[in-house]
């Protein structure tokens, strides 16, 4: 019903930047909120940041202040715009979705994208 792929992932170097973009398509009604986990070699995953609709966004302490999320809700897709990355940033980013959609009639759901790596090394 619904596919989320997320893009923007590479290596940078520390103080580099980055913007993810994840973009949802299928048989969306609405967006209840979207945000981005990541999950380090040998970590367990953990929230970066949400965007729930109607309310303020979330950062992690580790990101804030450097991280930015951002909606374009025509397009049912999220950014993260990663500036000042650090090596600790190093992980696989997953974009996550909490969504309305039109499977058996009306259902809300959560949806995982596939991940894209984001390494941050000199």
């Amino acid at each position: 019903q619904v596919q989320l792929v997320e893009s923007g992932g590479g290596l940078v170097q520390p103080g580099g930047s980055l913007r993810l973009s994840c973009s949802a398509s299928g048989s969306i009604i609405s967006i209840n909120g979207m945000g981005w986990y990541r999950q380090a070699p040998g970590k367990q995953r953990e929230l970066v940041a949400t965007m729930p609709s109607g309310s303020t966004p979330y950062y992690a302490d580790s990101v804030k202040c450097r991280f930015t999320i951002s909606r374009d809700d025509a397009k049912n897709t999220v950014y993260l715009k990663m500036n000042s990355l650090k090596p600790e940033d190093t992980a696989v980013y997953y974009c996550n979705a909490d969504l309305w959609v039109s499977r058996y009639g009306r259902q809300r759901e959560d949806y995982w994208g596939r991940g894209t790596q984001v390494t941050v090394s000199a």
